[in-house]
C-alpha cells in the first residue's frame, strides 16, 4: 500500500478513536476509556513509523538526485513548457521547492537535475 494512503487511513482511524474516547469519558466508562487510550497510543506509534519511512525515502531520493553531475535553476520559459524541456533532456529530474523533496534539499527555486548539461 502507498505510504501516503496508509498514513491517511491511520489519521482517520485516530480521529475516530479520539471521538469515541471523548464519548466514553462523558459516559464515565473507565474500562472503555482505557481501551481507547491504548488503541490511540498504538495508532500513534504506527503513524510515527510511517512518517519515518517517508522521511527515509525522501532523504534517499534526495541523495540520488544530488549525485547527478549537473543542475541549474529553470527559467520561466522552461517552466512554462516543461514537456518540451523533458523531451529534449534525457534523465531530467525537476524539483520544486514546495515539495517534500525540495524542502529536504533546501532549494529555493525550481531546479533541474540531469546527468548531462542542458
Amino acid at each position: 500500500m502507498n505510504l501516503n494512503k496508509e498514513l491517511q487511513q491511520l489519521q482517520h482511524k485516530l480521529d475516530k478513536l479520539r471521538n469515541k474516547l471523548v464519548a466514553a469519558e462523558k459516559r464515565d466508562d473507565p474500562s472503555v476509556v482505557q481501551r481507547f487510550q491504548k488503541e490511540i497510543s498504538v495508532t500513534l506509534k504506527k503513524v510515527e513509523s510511517i512518517k519515518g519511512q517517508k522521511s527515509r525515502q525522501v532523504s534517499s531520493k534526495s541523495d540520488t538526485i544530488k549525485a547527478m553531475p549537473f543542475h541549474r535553476e529553470l527559467t520561466k520559459t522552461e517552466q512554462a513548457d516543461m514537456g518540451k524541456l523533458k523531451k529534449s533532456v534525457r534523465g531530467l529530474v525537476v524539483v520544486h521547492p514546495m515539495t517534500a523533496l525540495g524542502k529536504e534539499m533546501g532549494i529555493t527555486k525550481m531546479t533541474g537535475y540531469a546527468p548531462k548539461e542542458f
